[in-house]
């Protein structure tokens, strides 16, 4: 392992010590810049995305319960943001900055190969990164440092949320891409070039990509001469011993930080609680470095950060950071589980007990703004036919094939659902097709403690499901509906090739980012999950909270803010047929994000919810 700061580190500076926290952050900046620079390739928001993530982990190290736990900690944050960038990208509606202006001194690999002086295979294979798909260069940027002794298996597992036995076959997947990525190095580099490959690659733009490394490589096993670089390749684990982390480039080292005061009369109090207010000057070639802001923004106690940037041109800019901060965005929710008896989920939207006091702000009554896609998932409560009336929503659901606990009032539908597996069954089937003719399948398969199918699974499932005639949905997955190889990207696939039917896809979503910014990310997963199967888009379940650290519920206000702009976009989506909130009732455990106390008691958010249509 590199030498990086102990445990006793960890503790003083979650306890605000700042020299703790310089140090703290100087011993793991180099690991947060070698995962993000390899994931995402010398983009030019590198050093943003490393600039989040070391904010991220300032303003919420003082939730960090087990301090042992910190490396784990910080690089499934680190993973979170990589992820969160490479959404953006794919639901912005146009490319963030053209791959021609990147910025040639943040060029990842580029960088890897002079500082880390790079020849034969090495080279080869840090210049093959460049080809691999954006999942298989998140899970490389773990797993070279694994191969190099600076990461744990058990830390590549806890950073992808996934079992150690799938986080296994992702990395086998990965490196296979990586050696096929590295025979397409190797062949267009082939001195002399092959006459034959010219022909094939005569069109190419010169950017890798994974179009152009199927291409090149389906050449290169049929050529006798392109062939040989299938040859000789030495395993990419002896390759990358010693040399995991890459030398922090100049636009991520600070030229002098300096805190007024902080030896003295006047000196910035950090701590719980604190609202202090710290200047912190910096000298940076290119972009604020958050190692100055280590200084300062820690505890999640409120403090008050003002970074003032010296660029080279001696130009000053400033930018406040207010706190607190949102919490680190979570991909992967923990929806309700069902109960043992029932199809239907439990109103207990994670296994942690949220706090049980309610939003007490009077909300403000207006009318209900009714609209055919607005919806919401109901589970039983004192009202529930009343509040579905007065939230001006056009279909709910409860997770199950019929409405018999929670009948609803005229004129709004309710959509039946195959929950899972166990759920195919004739007498479930003959339910649901006397409900309506729409049907909702399986909720979050790929998850344990919901539907947990395999892909397998649904798919000999599915004919019994087509059988009925209704109109038949995606299975709801939790996450990863834009990701490829992914359970609903396997799931699709598999289902094209069987000639099965499916006349929509469903999706889950939620954010732990409460900021604005939670907006544009709900919808830019949505754009992509469109983009990649060109069929409409029912969004089941979808809210903001917080699944792994605190505050785990947002404010009413921050509610209101995403519900707004949510579902104004949705609204405005052709493609997007309906959409549901979790959930209606705001009682109990749901308290804190549901939208009704009773029949005609709306939260702020489902005052929101009923304003929206």
């Amino acid at each position: 392992m590199a030498d990086q700061p102990d445990i006793a580190t960890v503790i003083a500076a979650r306890a605000g010590d700042p020299a703790a926290v310089d140090r703290l952050v100087a011993g793991y900046l180099p690991l947060v810049y070698t995962i993000v620079g390899r994931a995402l390739e010398g983009h030019a928001d590198v050093d943003d995305v490393v600039q989040d993530v070391m904010l991220r982990v300032l303003r919420n190290l003082g939730d960090l319960r087990e301090p042992e736990a910190f490396r784990s900690w910080l690089v499934a944050i680190t993973v979170r943001q990589v992820r969160e960038r490479f959404r953006a990208r794919r639901g912005a509606p146009e490319p963030l900055l053209h791959e021609d202006l990147r910025d040639p001194g943040a060029d990842f690999t580029d960088l890897a190969i002079t500082r880390l002086e790079l020849s034969g295979q090495r080279r080869e294979t840090a210049e093959a990164t460049r080809w691999l798909d954006e999942d298989n260069r998140e899970l490389l940027s773990l797993w070279w440092l694994e191969a190099s002794g600076e990461l744990t298996r058990d830390e590549i597992v806890a950073a992808t949320d996934v079992t150690r036995q799938h986080a296994a076959v992702r990395i086998q997947r990965m490196k296979g891409q990586l050696e096929t990525a590295r025979v397409v190095v190797r062949a267009l580099a082939a001195t002399p070039p092959c006459p034959d490959l010219r022909a094939v690659t005569a069109e190419w733009d010169g950017r890798p990509s994974a179009l152009w490394r199927k291409r090149i490589a389906r050449h290169t096993r049929e050529c006798r001469h392109c062939s040989p670089s299938w040859n000789g390749l030495v395993a990419a684990e002896r390759l990358l011993a010693g040399m995991a982390l890459v030398p922090l480039p100049a636009t991520l080292v600070g030229k002098g930080v300096s805190l007024g005061g902080a030896a003295g009369a006047g000196a910035v109090k950090i701590g719980a609680g604190s609202h202090a207010a710290a200047k912190v000057g910096l000298g940076l070639s290119h972009k604020v470095l958050t190692a100055a802001l280590a200084t300062t923004a820690v505890v999640g106690g409120g403090v008050a950060v003002v970074v003032t940037q010296q660029p080279d041109p001696p130009t000053v800019a400033t930018a406040a950071v207010a706190a607190p901060a949102p919490a680190p965005t979570t991909t992967r929710p923990a929806p309700p589980s069902p109960s043992k008896t029932s199809a239907k989920p439990s109103p207990t939207p994670s296994r942690t007990t949220p706090p049980a006091t309610p939003a007490s702000a009077a909300p403000i009554v207006v009318p209900a703004k009714e609209s055919n896609k607005k919806g919401v998932g109901v589970w039983k409560f004192t009202g529930s036919k009343a509040a579905l009336a007065d939230v001006g929503a056009g279909w709910y659901y409860d997770w199950g094939p019929d409405n018999n606990d929670i009948p609803g009032p005229a004129g709004v539908e309710f959509v039946p659902m195959v929950w899972g597996k166990a759920n195919v069954t004739d007498a479930t089937l003959t339910q649901v097709q006397k409900e309506g003719d729409v049907l909702l399948a399986f909720n979050e398969p790929d998850m344990g403690g919901q539907a947990n199918m395999t892909v397998e699974d649904a798919l000999a499932a599915w004919p019994r499901l087509e059988a009925t005639g209704m109109r038949l949905g995606s299975p709801s997955v939790a996450y990863g509906g834009d990701t490829p190889g992914g359970w609903l990207d396997r799931f699709m696939t598999g289902a094209k090739d069987k000639g099965y039917r499916v006349d929509f896809i469903t999706l889950h979503w939620y954010g732990s980012d409460f900021s604005s910014a939670a907006v544009g990310q709900f919808l830019g997963y949505v754009d992509a999950v469109h983009k990649r199967y060109g069929k409409p888009i029912w969004v089941t379940e979808f809210g903001l909270m917080n699944f792994s650290g605190t505050p785990k519920y947002p404010t009413q206000a921050q509610l209101v803010t995403f519900i707004e702009g949510a579902t104004k976009g949705l609204e405005n989506r052709s493609w997007l047929e309906r959409y549901a909130w979790f959930g209606l009732p705001a009682v109990g455990d749901s308290a804190d994000f549901g939208l009704y106390a009773d029949g005609d008691s709306p939260t702020e958010a489902g005052e929101a919810y009923k304003a929206a249509g």
